[in-house]
């Protein structure tokens, strides 16, 4: 049995940390003077939208969940989402996207404005008061095509009938990811919610070794996506890490031993030509909203088949 595991079924990142972080560095960590612009309580978080000197972010308690950094370093999103950008390059005329935890909605107006022949674009959360936070303190502008469901993701897949060409989930909360994300009705509901040869991606974490072993968190990922998925890819996290670091902190070392681990998944043939041979035009895609794609896809880890 994995041991990242709670009670309550959270998978925790931080049990699968091998190493204590060093304390020097952590008093490196500035501590900064937060304005807190929103505060309410829902039925799961207390939840704040705060200002500091590197961005605006949506918390929930103590835990950033999304944000706008805004530094010379660094301006954009939270770095780890700019590798979901990369399906873009799997799935160009993608028509249809799914986002299962919206965030602030900023990688939604990104998808857009890089997709040119979407027709739909829908996201799913259980958080009641985030479309209104995501419009009035982060600029979310929905389109046309956007369609927004309040709901538990599970049984929103469990109901889906639309095929989607593309399906991100990103749905760590402030303890870690339920554990119901790796499950099997999960694996299966999105399989059945996928076109063919569509793309899935997760965002989930690993110890930065990268452990295989089933005893492992990451082990045990591989294992269930093996189970359902003809290959995938996984990036490892490098670029997003000390971009964070960077930026946020003003640090050019890694604090804890996890990281970010991007899944990308599908039926289809995935080599790794599809994320870094790639040419001049689509890179200008991703270039033309603000991102620099080129260091995200030299992170790929490794794919499997």
């Amino acid at each position: 049995m994995v041991e990242n595991f709670s009670e309550d079924g959270i998978i925790i990142p931080e049990n699968s940390m091998k190493q204590l972080p060093d304390e020097n560095i952590l008093k490196q960590m500035q501590k900064y003077k937060e304005n807190v612009i929103f505060k309410t309580d829902s039925s799961f978080h207390d939840v704040f939208v705060c200002d500091n000197k590197v961005g605006r972010f949506l918390k929930y308690g103590i835990s950033i969940q999304a944000g706008i950094i805004d530094t010379p370093f660094y301006k954009g999103n939270i770095p780890y989402l700019n590798y979901f950008l990369q399906t873009y390059f799997l799935k160009p005329k993608a028509k249809k996207i799914l986002l299962i935890g919206f965030g602030i909605g900023h990688l939604v107006n990104q998808m857009e404005m890089i997709f040119d022949n979407l027709e739909q674009f829908d996201a799913v959360d259980i958080e009641e008061n985030i479309m209104d936070i995501a419009t009035n303190y982060f600029n979310f502008k929905p389109s046309g095509k956007f369609n927004f469901y309040l709901q538990d993701a599970l049984v929103y897949l469990r109901n889906n009938k639309t095929k989607y060409d593309i399906i991100i989930t990103d749905v760590a909360g402030n303890e870690g990811i339920d554990e119901r994300f790796f499950e099997d009705e999960f694996f299966e509901n999105i399989k059945k919610s996928l076109a063919k040869d569509g793309i899935f991606a997760f965002n989930s974490f690993a110890n930065t070794d990268f452990d295989e072993d089933e005893k492992t968190f990451f082990g045990f990922s591989i294992k269930q996506y093996k189970k359902y998925f003809k290959n995938f890819a996984v990036f490892n996290g490098v670029t997003s890490d000390s971009v964070t670091l960077k930026a946020m902190y003003g640090l050019d070392k890694r604090i804890y031993d996890i990281t970010n681990s991007i899944f990308v998944a599908s039926d289809m043939v995935l080599e790794e030509k599809m994320f870094q041979d790639i040419s001049s035009e689509n890179i200008e895609k991703i270039n033309s909203i603000g991102v620099n794609i080129c260091p995200y896809t030299k992170d790929l880890h490794k794919i499997y088949r």
